[in-house]
């Protein structure tokens, strides 16, 4: 009887959080400090013209931006966390937790403020996109080859994780010499982009985004069956004919786009990609990444549209930082993860 629930529960699982995506997105666009009528809503949606052309303007340069925002990077990180997860075989393991999106954060840093001093604002249309963003593929791939090198030297899976912490830290200090010697207006302009927000990304922004995230997700599609291959380990990996330097250059490549992309735009933002693959696997109870990767890509996209609803204090004119919102949920769900790894939650 359990198996006959588990296996309609992964039959429904992903058209229900499809549709759960669907209404979050519409829910989002319809919260705001501003009341737009549902039926306007809609219509703007749809390509129609609105009656009142703050409206349009409001939703299509602001609201529509921000929930396309939320779904990207609640895709990007999720599965980035999932990868991560499944290459170490560690059920902690994560960009934010493994210092990835700090490392990101140091190459937005130095295009933001180490060239600052230099060359002032770096800002030359559409191409300072493509160096803010491929900086921040940079400084995550510079980790990620750091903890590769680590976990092939050390097999304890929370020394790599401890590891990835320290590094993590010292990146942190390396922003902080720059923030320090940088300008004012940019430290500034730093500092609010290091709060983590949806709301900041531009229309050009999301463009570059949108094409940066689709690429390393499908990257992580042409994966799936070497991370399948990877869950019983490397000898069973090899024993089955798979090129394992080609693996890890694929997924690494793919993470460092995917968790490299958000944190360029979005800011550092934490807890997402430990705690949605956990999430999902609670619901479908299967390690095989074919259903857990469209899965967690979808449940990601839901659960940071739910963040950013909740950031924008329903009722009231403020906006919290989205990194608050998802530290609180993805905290207990790790902490739930530690006491059932000691044997005190869940025999």
């Amino acid at each position: 009887m359990p198996m006959i629930v588990a296996g309609n529960i992964r039959k429904l699982y992903l058209p229900v959080i499809i549709l759960l995506v669907i209404f979050l997105f519409i829910s989002d666009i319809l919260t705001g400090s501003v009341y737009i009528p549902f039926n306007s809503v809609i219509q703007l949606i749809s390509g129609k013209s609105a009656d009142n052309p703050i409206w349009h303007k409001i939703i299509t340069d602001f609201r529509v931006p921000k929930a396309m925002t939320a779904v990207l990077a609640g895709m990007a990180l999720s599965v980035s966390g999932l990868q991560m997860q499944t290459i170490f075989r560690n059920p902690l393991a994560g960009p934010y937790v493994l210092g990835i999106s700090a490392g990101a954060s140091l190459g937005v840093a130095i295009v933001m403020l180490g060239l600052s001093p230099f060359f002032g604002h770096v800002n030359i249309g559409p191409i300072s996109n493509w160096i803010q963003i491929v900086a921040a593929w940079t400084g995550s791939a510079f980790v990620l080859i750091l903890i590769l090198y680590a976990s092939l030297r050390i097999r304890n899976v929370m020394t790599i994780l401890i590891l990835g912490v320290l590094f993590g830290s010292a990146i942190s200090a390396v922003i902080s010499i720059l923030q320090y010697f940088s300008h004012q207006t940019m430290l500034k302009a730093f500092v609010i982009w290091s709060m983590g927000s949806l709301g900041h990304v531009t229309r050009s922004q999301l463009d570059v985004l949108a094409i940066s995230v689709l690429v390393g997700l499908l990257l992580s599609v042409i994966s799936v069956k070497m991370l399948n291959a990877m869950l019983l380990g490397e000898t069973y990996a090899l024993s089955m004919g798979l090129n394992l330097k080609l693996s890890r250059v694929l997924i690494f490549a793919s993470t460092s786009i995917l968790a490299g992309s958000i944190t360029a735009f979005c800011g550092p933002i934490g807890f997402i990609g430990i705690a949605v693959p956990h999430i999902t696997r609670l619901f479908l109870r299967t390690a095989d990444h074919r259903l857990l990767l469209p899965s967690v890509m979808f449940t990601g996209a839901a659960i940071m549209l739910l963040s950013d609803l909740l950031s924008q204090l329903p009722g009231s004119d403020y906006i919290l930082p989205v990194n608050s919102i998802t530290a609180l949920i993805g905290i207990p769900v790790v902490v739930w993860l530690i006491l059932k790894r000691n044997g005190r939650f869940y025999s």
